[in-house]
Protein backbone atom coordinates (compact mmCIF):
# COMPACT_ATOMS: atom_id res chain seq x y z
CA UNK A 1 0.00 0.00 0.00
CA UNK A 2 2.96 2.40 0.74
CA UNK A 3 4.31 1.85 -2.79
CA UNK A 4 1.18 2.96 -4.45
CA UNK A 5 1.02 6.04 -2.86
CA UNK A 6 4.48 6.90 -3.38
CA UNK A 7 3.70 6.19 -6.92
CA UNK A 8 -0.08 8.31 -7.22
CA UNK A 9 2.12 11.20 -5.10
CA UNK A 10 4.53 11.27 -8.05
CA UNK A 11 1.74 10.94 -10.19
CA UNK A 12 0.07 14.08 -9.20
CA UNK A 13 2.67 16.22 -9.46
CA UNK A 14 2.72 15.40 -13.09
CA UNK A 15 -0.84 15.64 -13.07
CA UNK A 16 -1.25 19.10 -11.85
CA UNK A 17 1.71 20.23 -13.72
CA UNK A 18 -0.10 18.65 -17.18
CA UNK A 19 -3.42 20.52 -15.69
CA UNK A 20 -1.95 23.81 -15.34
CA UNK A 21 -0.03 24.07 -18.69
CA UNK A 22 -3.01 22.53 -20.60
CA UNK A 23 -6.07 23.13 -19.02
CA UNK A 24 -5.60 26.08 -16.87
CA UNK A 25 -5.14 28.66 -19.53
CA UNK A 26 -5.90 31.82 -20.30
CA UNK A 27 -7.62 31.59 -22.72
CA UNK A 28 -10.09 28.74 -21.45
CA UNK A 29 -10.91 30.94 -18.18
CA UNK A 30 -11.17 33.94 -20.69
CA UNK A 31 -13.85 35.17 -19.11
CA UNK A 32 -12.97 33.86 -15.57
CA UNK A 33 -9.83 35.14 -14.64
CA UNK A 34 -10.17 34.53 -10.83
CA UNK A 35 -11.53 31.23 -11.23
CA UNK A 36 -8.13 29.79 -13.50
CA UNK A 37 -5.98 32.15 -10.64
CA UNK A 38 -7.94 29.68 -7.49
CA UNK A 39 -7.48 26.44 -9.68
CA UNK A 40 -4.01 27.62 -10.26
CA UNK A 41 -3.63 27.98 -6.06
CA UNK A 42 -5.40 24.68 -5.62
CA UNK A 43 -2.68 22.44 -7.54
CA UNK A 44 0.19 24.33 -6.38
CA UNK A 45 -1.41 23.23 -2.58
CA UNK A 46 -2.03 19.88 -3.33
CA UNK A 47 1.18 19.50 -5.03
CA UNK A 48 2.55 21.05 -1.90
CA UNK A 49 1.10 18.46 0.30
CA UNK A 50 1.95 15.32 -2.42
CA UNK A 51 5.08 16.51 -2.28
CA UNK A 52 4.84 16.13 1.45
CA UNK A 53 3.80 12.76 1.42
CA UNK A 54 5.95 11.59 -0.81
CA UNK A 55 9.29 12.55 1.07
CA UNK A 56 7.40 11.45 4.43
CA UNK A 57 6.61 8.01 3.21
CA UNK A 58 9.61 7.59 0.77
CA UNK A 59 12.29 9.27 2.38
CA UNK A 60 11.51 9.65 6.05
CA UNK A 61 11.56 13.12 5.65
CA UNK A 62 9.15 15.02 7.91
CA UNK A 63 7.64 17.43 5.59
CA UNK A 64 4.34 16.91 6.77
CA UNK A 65 5.17 18.78 10.07
CA UNK A 66 6.16 21.50 8.24
CA UNK A 67 4.33 24.89 7.75
CA UNK A 68 3.70 24.81 4.33
CA UNK A 69 2.11 21.34 4.55
CA UNK A 70 -0.25 22.53 7.63
CA UNK A 71 -1.47 25.87 5.57
CA UNK A 72 -1.97 24.15 2.54
CA UNK A 73 -4.12 21.85 4.33
CA UNK A 74 -6.66 25.23 5.18
CA UNK A 75 -6.15 26.84 1.01
CA UNK A 76 -7.02 23.27 -0.61
CA UNK A 77 -11.21 23.49 0.20
CA UNK A 78 -11.60 27.10 0.25
CA UNK A 79 -9.42 27.48 -3.37
CA UNK A 80 -11.57 24.93 -4.67
CA UNK A 81 -14.61 26.38 -3.27
CA UNK A 82 -13.68 29.93 -4.91
CA UNK A 83 -12.49 28.38 -8.13
CA UNK A 84 -15.78 26.69 -8.67
CA UNK A 85 -17.94 29.38 -7.21
CA UNK A 86 -18.27 31.11 -10.27
CA UNK A 87 -19.02 28.09 -12.33
CA UNK A 88 -21.92 26.88 -10.11
CA UNK A 89 -23.01 30.22 -8.40
CA UNK A 90 -23.82 31.89 -11.79
CA UNK A 91 -24.63 35.82 -11.67
CA UNK A 92 -22.45 36.56 -9.47
CA UNK A 93 -19.31 39.10 -10.48
CA UNK A 94 -15.99 37.15 -11.28
CA UNK A 95 -13.38 38.45 -9.33
CA UNK A 96 -11.21 38.04 -5.92
CA UNK A 97 -13.21 40.55 -3.70
CA UNK A 98 -11.81 41.27 -0.19
CA UNK A 99 -15.13 38.83 1.43
CA UNK A 100 -14.28 35.97 -1.11
CA UNK A 101 -10.27 35.96 0.52
CA UNK A 102 -11.81 35.69 3.84
CA UNK A 103 -12.34 32.54 2.89
CA UNK A 104 -8.36 31.93 2.97
CA UNK A 105 -8.07 33.65 6.44
CA UNK A 106 -8.00 30.22 8.17
CA UNK A 107 -4.38 29.42 6.11
CA UNK A 108 -2.80 32.70 7.54
CA UNK A 109 -4.02 31.77 10.76
CA UNK A 110 -2.15 28.82 11.03
CA UNK A 111 1.52 29.78 11.93
CA UNK A 112 -0.32 30.70 15.25
CA UNK A 113 -2.54 27.87 15.50
CA UNK A 114 -1.86 25.23 18.18
CA UNK A 115 -0.07 21.69 16.52
CA UNK A 116 -2.48 19.73 17.80
CA UNK A 117 -5.29 21.42 16.64
CA UNK A 118 -4.21 22.48 12.76
CA UNK A 119 -5.11 18.88 10.99
CA UNK A 120 -9.03 18.20 12.31
CA UNK A 121 -9.63 21.87 12.00
CA UNK A 122 -8.62 21.64 8.57
CA UNK A 123 -11.14 18.38 7.65
CA UNK A 124 -13.92 20.09 9.58
CA UNK A 125 -13.89 22.90 6.98
CA UNK A 126 -13.38 21.14 3.98
CA UNK A 127 -16.06 18.79 5.16
CA UNK A 128 -18.23 22.51 5.13
CA UNK A 129 -17.45 23.47 1.87
CA UNK A 130 -18.26 19.58 0.63
CA UNK A 131 -21.95 20.16 2.08
CA UNK A 132 -22.17 23.48 -0.11
CA UNK A 133 -20.64 22.14 -3.28
CA UNK A 134 -22.64 18.71 -2.89
CA UNK A 135 -25.98 21.19 -2.56
CA UNK A 136 -24.91 22.83 -5.96
CA UNK A 137 -24.78 19.71 -8.07
CA UNK A 138 -27.69 18.46 -6.83
CA UNK A 139 -29.52 21.36 -7.90
CA UNK A 140 -28.13 20.96 -11.32
CA UNK A 141 -29.02 17.32 -11.54
CA UNK A 142 -32.17 18.31 -13.98
CA UNK A 143 -29.38 19.46 -16.22
CA UNK A 144 -26.94 16.64 -16.38
CA UNK A 145 -28.31 14.74 -19.08
CA UNK A 146 -25.66 16.01 -21.55
CA UNK A 147 -22.71 14.91 -19.34
CA UNK A 148 -23.85 12.51 -17.05
CA UNK A 149 -20.56 10.33 -17.50
CA UNK A 150 -18.30 13.19 -16.75
CA UNK A 151 -20.66 14.10 -13.72
CA UNK A 152 -20.47 10.71 -12.36
CA UNK A 153 -16.66 10.47 -12.56
CA UNK A 154 -16.37 13.98 -10.84
CA UNK A 155 -19.01 12.37 -8.26
CA UNK A 156 -16.44 10.08 -7.28
CA UNK A 157 -14.03 12.83 -6.69
CA UNK A 158 -16.86 14.32 -4.06
CA UNK A 159 -16.99 10.56 -2.66
CA UNK A 160 -13.06 10.38 -2.27
CA UNK A 161 -12.98 13.76 -0.89
CA UNK A 162 -16.04 13.24 1.67
CA UNK A 163 -13.76 9.91 2.89
CA UNK A 164 -10.70 11.57 3.09
CA UNK A 165 -12.68 14.40 6.06
CA UNK A 166 -13.77 11.66 7.53
CA UNK A 167 -10.18 10.01 8.04
CA UNK A 168 -8.98 13.23 8.84
CA UNK A 169 -10.72 13.53 11.72
CA UNK A 170 -9.76 10.30 13.33
CA UNK A 171 -6.25 11.00 12.06
CA UNK A 172 -4.59 10.90 15.67
CA UNK A 173 -6.53 6.79 16.10
CA UNK A 174 -4.58 5.20 12.99
CA UNK A 175 -1.56 3.70 13.26
CA UNK A 176 2.00 4.79 11.98
CA UNK A 177 1.94 6.06 8.35
CA UNK A 178 -1.16 4.99 7.87
CA UNK A 179 -3.40 8.04 7.44
CA UNK A 180 -0.86 9.94 4.86
CA UNK A 181 -0.41 6.73 2.95
CA UNK A 182 -4.59 6.77 2.40
CA UNK A 183 -4.68 10.41 1.97
CA UNK A 184 -1.79 10.57 -0.59
CA UNK A 185 -3.51 7.67 -2.33
CA UNK A 186 -6.59 9.85 -2.17
CA UNK A 187 -5.76 12.84 -3.47
CA UNK A 188 -3.69 10.52 -6.56
CA UNK A 189 -6.97 8.84 -7.38
CA UNK A 190 -8.79 12.28 -7.44
CA UNK A 191 -6.29 13.43 -9.87
CA UNK A 192 -6.53 10.49 -12.11
CA UNK A 193 -10.49 10.94 -12.24
CA UNK A 194 -9.99 14.51 -13.01
CA UNK A 195 -7.68 13.81 -15.89
CA UNK A 196 -10.29 11.16 -16.92
CA UNK A 197 -12.98 13.82 -16.74
CA UNK A 198 -11.07 16.42 -18.73
CA UNK A 199 -10.05 14.23 -21.37
CA UNK A 200 -13.21 13.09 -22.46
CA UNK A 201 -14.52 16.63 -22.50
CA UNK A 202 -12.01 19.24 -22.09
CA UNK A 203 -14.44 22.30 -22.14
CA UNK A 204 -16.29 20.81 -18.71
CA UNK A 205 -15.70 23.53 -17.08
CA UNK A 206 -17.41 26.03 -19.27
CA UNK A 207 -20.12 23.61 -20.08
CA UNK A 208 -21.19 22.97 -16.29
CA UNK A 209 -21.17 26.77 -15.74
CA UNK A 210 -23.60 27.67 -18.82
CA UNK A 211 -25.81 24.53 -17.08
CA UNK A 212 -25.73 26.71 -13.97
CA UNK A 213 -26.59 29.50 -15.48
CA UNK A 214 -30.01 27.72 -17.23
CA UNK A 215 -30.45 26.13 -14.04
CA UNK A 216 -30.95 28.70 -11.62
CA UNK A 217 -31.94 31.57 -14.19
CA UNK A 218 -35.58 32.84 -14.87
CA UNK A 219 -35.97 31.85 -18.78
CA UNK A 220 -35.03 34.72 -20.67
CA UNK A 221 -36.43 32.93 -23.85
CA UNK A 222 -40.41 34.11 -23.01
CA UNK A 223 -40.60 35.99 -26.21
CA UNK A 224 -38.37 34.30 -28.88
CA UNK A 225 -39.66 32.36 -31.55
CA UNK A 226 -37.01 29.61 -30.82
CA UNK A 227 -37.71 27.08 -33.91
CA UNK A 228 -36.76 30.14 -36.04
CA UNK A 229 -33.80 31.63 -33.71
CA UNK A 230 -32.24 27.74 -34.14
CA UNK A 231 -32.87 27.81 -37.94
CA UNK A 232 -31.36 31.18 -38.40
CA UNK A 233 -28.47 29.32 -36.20
CA UNK A 234 -28.17 27.02 -38.25
CA UNK A 235 -27.94 28.87 -41.26
CA UNK A 236 -25.18 30.50 -39.99
CA UNK A 237 -22.86 27.68 -39.22
CA UNK A 238 -23.82 25.72 -42.10
CA UNK A 239 -23.75 28.37 -44.63
CA UNK A 240 -21.86 30.77 -43.23
CA UNK A 241 -19.31 28.55 -41.71
CA UNK A 242 -19.20 31.29 -38.64
CA UNK A 243 -17.47 28.00 -36.70
CA UNK A 244 -14.11 28.61 -38.87
CA UNK A 245 -13.81 32.08 -36.69
CA UNK A 246 -10.58 30.97 -34.38
CA UNK A 247 -12.18 34.13 -31.74
CA UNK A 248 -16.04 33.67 -32.24
CA UNK A 249 -17.52 33.47 -28.90
CA UNK A 250 -21.09 33.29 -27.44
CA UNK A 251 -21.44 37.11 -27.37
CA UNK A 252 -20.94 37.40 -30.74
CA UNK A 253 -22.67 34.64 -32.20
CA UNK A 254 -25.64 35.77 -30.34
CA UNK A 255 -25.10 39.12 -31.98
CA UNK A 256 -25.85 37.71 -35.49
CA UNK A 257 -28.98 36.28 -33.69
CA UNK A 258 -30.25 39.45 -32.14
CA UNK A 259 -29.83 37.72 -28.59
CA UNK A 260 -28.09 37.96 -25.76
CA UNK A 261 -25.48 35.99 -24.65
CA UNK A 262 -27.88 34.48 -21.74
CA UNK A 263 -30.46 34.34 -24.15
CA UNK A 264 -28.29 32.22 -26.70
CA UNK A 265 -26.52 29.67 -23.45
CA UNK A 266 -30.35 29.23 -22.72
CA UNK A 267 -31.23 28.12 -25.96
CA UNK A 268 -28.69 25.64 -26.81
CA UNK A 269 -29.30 23.96 -23.76
CA UNK A 270 -32.58 23.72 -23.74
CA UNK A 271 -33.48 22.61 -26.99
CA UNK A 272 -29.99 21.07 -27.85
CA UNK A 273 -28.58 19.57 -24.42
CA UNK A 274 -25.48 21.13 -25.28
CA UNK A 275 -23.19 24.22 -24.04
CA UNK A 276 -21.97 26.75 -26.57
CA UNK A 277 -18.34 25.12 -26.42
CA UNK A 278 -19.66 21.72 -26.87
CA UNK A 279 -22.08 23.21 -30.00
CA UNK A 280 -18.95 24.75 -31.17
CA UNK A 281 -16.34 22.28 -31.19
CA UNK A 282 -19.22 19.50 -32.89
CA UNK A 283 -19.32 22.18 -35.74
CA UNK A 284 -15.64 22.14 -36.37
CA UNK A 285 -15.06 18.62 -35.96
CA UNK A 286 -17.45 17.92 -38.04
CA UNK A 287 -16.38 19.99 -41.16
CA UNK A 288 -12.88 18.59 -40.04
CA UNK A 289 -14.00 15.05 -40.98
CA UNK A 290 -15.16 16.21 -44.22
CA UNK A 291 -11.86 17.53 -44.94
CA UNK A 292 -9.54 14.73 -43.75
CA UNK A 293 -11.38 12.29 -46.19
CA UNK A 294 -11.47 14.63 -48.88
CA UNK A 295 -8.22 16.26 -49.17
CA UNK A 296 -6.18 13.50 -47.95
CA UNK A 297 -3.48 15.19 -48.76
CA UNK A 298 -3.38 18.24 -46.54
CA UNK A 299 -1.86 18.43 -43.21
CA UNK A 300 -3.94 17.21 -39.81
CA UNK A 301 -2.35 20.54 -38.45
CA UNK A 302 -3.85 22.69 -41.65
CA UNK A 303 -7.14 20.88 -41.12
CA UNK A 304 -7.67 22.14 -37.42
CA UNK A 305 -6.76 25.58 -38.33
CA UNK A 306 -8.80 25.57 -41.17
CA UNK A 307 -12.34 24.82 -39.27
CA UNK A 308 -10.99 27.33 -36.61
CA UNK A 309 -9.43 25.58 -34.15
CA UNK A 310 -6.68 28.07 -33.00
CA UNK A 311 -4.21 25.05 -31.80
CA UNK A 312 -3.30 21.67 -32.64
CA UNK A 313 -3.90 20.96 -29.37
CA UNK A 314 -7.18 22.15 -29.26
CA UNK A 315 -7.54 20.39 -32.15
CA UNK A 316 -6.55 16.59 -31.03
CA UNK A 317 -8.35 17.18 -27.68
CA UNK A 318 -12.02 18.19 -29.51
CA UNK A 319 -11.91 15.50 -31.69
CA UNK A 320 -10.70 12.85 -29.58
CA UNK A 321 -13.46 14.18 -27.18
CA UNK A 322 -16.36 13.27 -29.83
CA UNK A 323 -14.97 10.84 -32.55
CA UNK A 324 -13.09 9.31 -29.50
CA UNK A 325 -9.68 8.82 -31.39
CA UNK A 326 -7.04 11.47 -33.65
CA UNK A 327 -7.40 13.02 -36.41
CA UNK A 328 -4.98 10.84 -38.14
CA UNK A 329 -6.39 7.16 -36.78
CA UNK A 330 -10.29 8.69 -38.48
CA UNK A 331 -8.17 9.38 -41.76
CA UNK A 332 -6.54 6.19 -41.67
CA UNK A 333 -10.00 4.25 -41.10
CA UNK A 334 -11.82 6.43 -43.97
CA UNK A 335 -9.42 6.61 -46.22
CA UNK A 336 -10.85 5.52 -50.00
CA UNK A 337 -10.12 2.09 -50.60
CA UNK A 338 -7.18 1.93 -53.93
CA UNK A 339 -8.13 -0.79 -56.54
CA UNK A 340 -6.01 -3.32 -56.81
Amino acid sequence: MPQIAILLAGYSLFSALTLALTHFRAEVYRDQPAARWMGLLLLAALCVLQASHFAWLDLDLPWIDGLPYRISLFVVAPAFYLFARPLLHPGQPDGLHPTRLLHLLPGALVPVAPDGLALPAAFIVGAAYLVWLARRLYALRASRAGFRREMMLLGGVFVIALAVAGLGLMQARLPGKLFHTLYATAIGLAFLLVQLTLGRRPGLSSEVGEAARVTYAVSTLAQVDCAAVEARLNALMRDERLYVEPDLSLATLAKRLDLSAHQLSELLNARLGKGFSRYLREWRVGAAREMLVAEPSASVLSVGINVGFAAQSNFYEAFREIEGMTPGQYRKLHAPKKDA
